[in-house]
């Protein structure tokens, strides 16, 4: 059994392979293999992936490093898509365009997110392509890549019948900090109902061992001020500390965890997925936002060193410093869900699915979020009620602004993209929303189509 790695030169590609190592019984995985564009970043990669399956490990499990399409997916059963197009120079750019502006710069949501989104979605249909041409019959392509909503939109009109599966780990990595924050050991044992578009939903119910942790969870918030464990209200510089595996608690992520606080107490019935910050407090967002110095900043003084460092390390030493790579939650999902899919389980998922009226006042068509049974046959979807206006008005509102930028993309059409920009809720007017496309334009030539 082969799975493919789509972006093999990611920093999450150890700690992914580590995940499925681990795993290795339940998935029968004879072959891995890393692809990516990019040989000279894949290749540093690969030397750690290495030393996770041959030493630390100690798996038979092949390894093989390609930047060629066809021996990258033939015979594949699972395609685990983790690519960023453009690299971290042009996240810089999707984050400090907006923001020159005055809105929100952040690398899936508002413009930054759409231009990303624009960068994405004919690399995306070209993967699905290869796959479909050169995978086993019943492929599996489990897709990390963001800004997924797009994608996953971009997917559902353009490749309809490709057997992909869009997630997403920061809802995994809220429940991990819930779990931290109400003193929960065994966090598989944490049930959640939740409902939204990606990077735009809420949880609706969060359960324990049959306990309804909603109540307790809204007075730990109330109480501290921000969604976070003991252990960093203790000693906030652990947020900026290169030693925490939680990549979602370091820098300025300390805004969002405390945007948290603020948005449950005008709107305490749900649990908010964090990057609702960004749409709900966009003016607040901006005003503690570094023009100069963004997430994209932060990401390559911390994860990208760490990582490249760590390997040049081990190349030097042969020893491999714990901070070398990124293992955990975001990994161990992925490789949950192909062995759920591989051996039937009906474990239960959180998944980006054309709605079919799962949601019943939401269109039928709309690519949405929510919990699954994860079988051989792909997601069985748990249908829920009407959602609250409130919610419902939002989503529309974000999931209007995400199809006009796909179609807008796909037809080569300057005014809908236009139409996507002033639409989106981090933009506060037409004039605005212009002179950032227009400059996102120049940014992404050679990345987007020709809009007319």
């Amino acid at each position: 059994m082969v799975i493919t790695i789509a972006g093999g030169g990611s920093t999450f590609t150890a700690g992914i392979v580590k995940s499925i190592a681990l795993r290795r019984e339940e998935l029968e995985v004879d072959e891995i293999r890393l692809f990516d564009i990019n040989k000279e970043r894949q290749d540093k990669v690969a030397v750690v992936v290495d030393w996770v399956l041959h030493k630390e490990l100690n798996t038979n499990i092949k390894l093989v490093v390609t930047t060629d399409v066809q021996q990258a997916y033939t015979d594949a059963s699972f395609v685990f898509a983790q690519m960023r197009v453009g690299g971290y120079a042009m996240r810089e750019q999707d984050e400090k365009i907006p923001l020159r502006h005055g809105c929100v710069g952040q690398e899936t949501c508002g413009c930054g997110g759409m231009a990303y989104g624009m960068r994405t979605i004919f690399p995306m249909i070209k993967l699905i392509d290869d796959v479909e041409k050169y995978a086993k019959k019943d492929y599996w392509i489990l897709n990390y890549s963001n800004p997924a909503a797009i994608v996953s939109e971009a997917c559902r009109k353009l490749r309809p019948k490709a057997r992909i599966i869009n997630i997403c780990d920061m809802p995994i990595a809220i429940i991990d900090v819930v779990a931290a924050a109400m003193g929960i050991q065994n966090k598989k044992e944490i049930v959640y109902d939740y409902f939204g578009l990606n990077h735009f939903g809420w949880f609706t119910s969060i359960q324990y061992h049959g306990e309804d942790l909603m109540p307790k969870l809204r007075a730990y918030i109330k109480e501290n001020q921000i969604l976070l464990p003991e252990s960093y209200l203790k000693g906030m510089g652990a947020l900026t500390s290169s030693a925490s595996q939680n990549r979602h608690t370091k820098g300025s992520w300390y805004y969002v965890w405390k945007g948290e606080y603020e948005i449950m107490e005008n709107f305490p019935e749900y649990l908010p997925n964090t990057y609702l910050n960004y749409y709900l407090q966009a003016k607040e967002f901006v005003e503690h936002s570094d023009p100069n110095h963004t997430r994209a900043n932060e990401v390559e003084e911390t994860r990208e060193k760490n990582l490249f460092d760590g390997i040049d390390h081990y190349l030097k030493t042969g020893e491999v410093d714990a901070n070398t790579f990124y293992a955990g939650s975001h990994g161990d999902w992925i490789a949950d869900l192909s062995a759920a899919l591989k051996n039937d389980t009906k474990a239960r998922f959180l998944i980006i699915t054309e709605n079919r009226g799962a949601i019943p006042n939401m269109p039928y068509d709309a690519m949405v979020e929510l919990p699954a049974y994860i079988g051989k046959n792909g997601p069985e979807v748990i249908a829920r009620d009407n959602i609250p206006l409130f919610q419902q008005g939002l989503m529309m509102q974000q999931l209007n602004s995400e199809k006009l930028l796909v179609e807008g993309c796909v037809e080569g059409s300057y005014e809908k993209v236009l139409q996507a920009f002033t639409l989106n809720k981090t933009v506060p007017s037409m004039n605005v929303a212009k002179a950032i496309l227009d400059d996102m334009i120049e940014a992404n030539k050679g990345y987007w189509p020709e809009l007319h």
